[in-house]
């Protein structure tokens, strides 16, 4: 594609390929669904506890995001930040607990961290990922993958359509619980 030589065209091109590249992440997920979603729609609806979203960077800011949406919506809800966790925090989670892991990467080592002592502690796990072969994915008793998605960003590196599809998704599983709540 040539690139324009107006900036107001070039500016707009660039913000269109951006949103190409998110929309076209979401919409993959589509094809991703499976049994999966399914089981963990059952998971959140059957814990007892509260729902503790964790994740940390970009991941972490979608992941306060997901849990105010849980709680707004009839699921109680918290985050808990890992270094936060790791430096005490993790008395938040009791047994009865499932936690939602949020890392594109599934590397995060903070994350990484944390999840085998809330595992420990006798809560659930479930992952959302783009790699389902992760650290995260082998902690988790449920995998949600997101699959490869390639950001928006020119380096390829700032989180932009992997939070973009993992917020889309957490809001699927949100609001597919909401329903099955019959929450009003």
């Amino acid at each position: 594609m040539e690139h324009p030589s107006n900036p107001a065209e070039r500016r707009i091109a660039r913000a269109v390929e951006v949103i190409r590249l998110e929309g076209a992440a979401i919409a993959r997920l589509e094809s991703l669904l499976d049994e999966r979603f399914s089981r963990a729609v059952q998971c959140i609806l059957d814990c007892k506890g509260q729902l503790i979203v964790s994740g940390i960077g970009k991941a972490g800011l979608v992941g306060q995001k997901v849990s105010a949406t849980f709680a707004s919506t009839g699921t109680p809800s918290i985050f808990l930040h890992p270094v936060e966790a790791l430096h005490g925090d993790l008395g938040r989670v009791r047994r009865e607990d499932l936690v939602l892991a949020l890392s594109n990467s599934g590397e995060t080592a903070e994350l990484n961290a944390v999840l085998p002592v809330m595992r420990k502690i006798g809560a659930g796990v479930i992952a959302v990922t783009g790699r389902s072969d992760s650290t995260l994915a082998r902690h988790a008793d449920l995998v949600l993958d997101i699959g490869e998605v390639e950001e928006a960003c020119p380096l390829k590196l700032a989180p932009t359509a992997s939070t973009s599809a993992m917020l889309a998704l957490a809001d699927a599983l949100a609001m597919v619980v909401l329903a099955e709540r019959g929450f009003d």
